[in-house]
């Protein structure tokens, strides 16, 4: 009989956001995803889940009134929603950016922008894992460099976005939000070639150290 497989793990996004607003995590809930995958990609090794859920406060965890309270976020953010993202690391399974509801105002261009923008950098930072660089593989490195520019493009839009000096039409912003809609394909193609060629690189990586064996004197 053929075996069952495992039901993948699943994230509770309400209950996350309600979290992380009652701790206040200065980190909003979209860029946490991305910081996530990106350390799930990382090449470097010393990465580890505990030390970027406590980066998301500077650090050190908040204070819980009990350890109840403590197991309970660490239980949602790692059982939840990092585990829930290991599995993009297959070409199957395609990492998504979140889908905001986006009104056709200064207001909604600028806060969709925004949210691209901390996407991109969550995922930088959290593949980078607070080192200066990373030995990433040729297709991933050129990834981020494409990244980098459309996080360039991003802050460009934010910046207009918000200077009422200058002119914006309705139409016009209706446009650069179908714009950025279509950019946002492109971001989700970079980051999934950068998980994918990275989890790849990694694999051979452990796969050689295995099978050199042990070294004989």
């Amino acid at each position: 009989m053929p075996q069952a497989r495992r039901p993948p793990v699943t994230a509770d996004e309400k209950k996350i956001r309600a979290l992380l607003e009652t701790y206040a995590c200065p980190v909003p809930f979209h860029e946490i995803r991305t910081r996530f995958l990106g350390n799930i990609a990382t090449p470097a090794m010393s990465a580890s889940p505990i030390s970027v859920v406590k980066n998301l406060w500077g650090g050190e965890l908040p204070e819980f009134e009990s350890l109840d309270a403590a197991n309970e976020l660490i239980d949602v953010l790692i059982n939840g929603l990092w585990n829930s993202l290991t599995r993009h690391q297959k070409r199957s399974d395609p990492f998504r950016l979140v889908r905001p509801t986006v009104t056709a105002t200064r207001e909604g261009l600028a806060q969709f922008a925004l949210i691209r923008q901390q996407e991109i950098e969550g995922f930088i930072e959290g593949l980078f894992a607070d080192a200066e660089e990373a030995n990433l593989p040729a297709k991933a490195s050129a990834a981020i460099e494409v990244l980098g520019e459309l996080r360039a493009i991003m802050a460009g839009v934010y910046d207009v976005a918000i200077d009422e000096s200058k002119p914006a039409l309705p139409s016009e912003i209706a446009i650069t939000v179908k714009h950025l809609r279509e950019l946002t394909l492109a971001m989700e193609f970079e980051i999934n070639r950068v998980v994918l060629d990275c989890t790849r690189a990694r694999r051979q990586m452990l796969g050689s150290v295995s099978n050199a064996g042990p070294t004989r004197h």
